[in-house]
Parts: structure tokens; C-alpha cells; sequence
């Protein structure tokens, strides 16, 4: 008996309910289209891109130009690097004094009209051949000697940057307009 009630009683929670849901569903679309349809279509507009020039090491003395110029048709972009010699003759320089060349390391800064007058100015002349204080002097004055002195180098005044700065500014105009027309 116990047997009997306890499949009775199981049986009742094993029993499901079942429902049956209908659904109708309609829909009506109207399209309407003429003949005057237009299509635009938005594109970015041309880019030229200007490339990367950097030096990947402090340790170089070069520096990096570039640049570009867009219009609608045409696009133009370049780049280089530039050599720095006063950086190559400051780095060369302090190797030479590091390893304790110090004439030599001197005499590479002295390839320099500045340091050149910088060391004439304060009495302790540039080495030559080997030879320093008034050894050295006597030789530099010697007239066989006189194409082995640095060249003077004109320095730039504000009105000359300002004169090539105005040129490369009417050039770069000129550019542009031509490229405008093409």
C-alpha cells in the first residue's frame, strides 16, 4: 500500500501542462518611386600624406624635413634628411677629448672660423701640426700657411632671413595657385 501511494504521488508531480497559442499577423507596405531619384555619394576627400622622417638615435646628426601639398586632382609629398657638420665636428671632437686626445680634439673645433677667433682672442692659438702655443702661432703666420686658416663665414642678419623667408613664401604661393589651376 505504501508502495501504491507513493507511485500515486510521484505521478502527480511528473504531469505537465500543455496550452496551444494561435498567432495571425499582417502587414501592408506601400513603396512609392518616381522617376527623379538622385544618388550622392560623400567621399573623403584626397590626402597626401607627409611621410616620417626622424632619426631613430640622438646619437645621429641628421634632422628630418618633409612636407606636402593637396589638391583636389593632384597630391605631391616629400621628405629627406640633412646633414648637421657643426654636430658631426662637436661629436668627433668630444671622442678625440674622451679618449684623451685633448690637441686633437681642439684641433677639430678649430676647423671652426668661431672657435678659430675664440682662440686667437684669448691667447691660446689653434694647434698646427702637432705644435701649440707660440710654435704654433709662428706657423699660422707663416704666408705658405695663410690657405690652411678657416674661411670667415658671413652670418646672417634679420633682414636677410626675412628677404629669403619672403621669397620662399612668393614661390610657395605660385605653387599653389598653379596647382589650384590644375
Amino acid at each position: 500500500m505504501l508502495t501504491m501511494a507513493s507511485l500515486f504521488i510521484s505521478g502527480a508531480a511528473l504531469a505537465q501542462t500543455t496550452s496551444t497559442v494561435n498567432t495571425d499577423s499582417t502587414s501592408k507596405s506601400t513603396v512609392d518611386t518616381d522617376a527623379k531619384n538622385r544618388t550622392i555619394v560623400i567621399s573623403p576627400p584626397p590626402s597626401a600624406i607627409t611621410p616620417s622622417v626622424t632619426s631613430s638615435s640622438s646619437d645621429l646628426c641628421t634632422v628630418g624635413v618633409a612636407g606636402a601639398v593637396q589638391t583636389q586632382i593632384l597630391g605631391i609629398s616629400s621628405g629627406e634628411t640633412i646633414r648637421d657638420p657643426n654636430c658631426e665636428r662637436l661629436k668627433i671632437s668630444k671622442t678625440l677629448y674622451d679618449m684623451g686626445m685633448k690637441v686633437a680634439a681642439v684641433s677639430v673645433l678649430c676647423q671652426d672660423r668661431r672657435v678659430w677667433d675664440a682662440m686667437e682672442m684669448a691667447g691660446t692659438p689653434c694647434p698646427f701640426l702637432g705644435d701649440i702655443g707660440d710654435k704654433a702661432t709662428a706657423q699660422w703666420e707663416a704666408p705658405e700657411n695663410a690657405g690652411r686658416i678657416p674661411t670667415v663665414e658671413e652670418m646672417e642678419t634679420k633682414s636677410d632671413v626675412q628677404k629669403r623667408n619672403g621669397a620662399i613664401a612668393a614661390g610657395g604661393i605660385s605653387l599653389a595657385l598653379l596647382l589650384l589651376l590644375l
